[in-house]
């Protein structure tokens, strides 16, 4: 599964809800990031790095039959299609999942965010709206003013059912 979304919109949170109720490791290039990269600049090259380990990690995770939530912005639909690629998914073996919420309460959200593995601040969440290209192939749209523990519930129930 890929959540995807603007910075403040709730994918960790909502990852973190859906991960115990679909069996799943979840993989957030945020923590990636702290992990191996003690400064993070965020240069295109580092974010292609930390992407790529990633991926690598959800590929092993695949092979050995672990489900697996990535957690990143995906902000361009050329890196969505790249991850489905590199992983060999079927359409039948992967969702796309979008988090969308107002800026008002994304930008609250940002102001109040403390100790967690992201950086990201109303200026990067600014920026990134600019070149954000919303998800248009399939996918659950997930409105994130809602409580993560009832989204995650609808979602499974949904991936669950088919």
């Amino acid at each position: 599964m890929i959540i995807c979304g603007l910075p403040g919109t709730g994918k960790t949170t909502l990852a973190k809800a859906l991960a115990p109720l679909l069996n799943a490791v979840v993989l957030s290039t945020d923590k990636i990031r702290k992990e191996l990269i003690e400064h993070p600049t965020y240069s295109k090259q580092e974010r292609r790095l930390i992407y790529d380990v990633m991926l690598l990690l959800a590929e092993y995770l695949h092979n050995a039959g672990i489900n697996c939530i990535l957690d990143a912005t995906f902000s361009r639909r050329r890196s969505r299609k790249e991850a489905i690629r590199k992983l060999e998914l079927q359409p039948f073996e992967f969702h796309i999942v979008e988090c969308v919420c107002p800026e008002d309460v994304v930008i609250a959200r940002l102001c109040a965010r403390k100790g967690d593995y992201s950086d990201a601040d109303v200026l990067v969440y600014k920026k990134m709206k600019e070149v954000y290209e919303p998800v248009q192939e399939e996918h659950i749209s997930a409105d994130a003013t809602r409580s993560p523990e009832c989204i995650a519930k609808d979602i499974a129930d949904k991936i669950l059912a088919k």
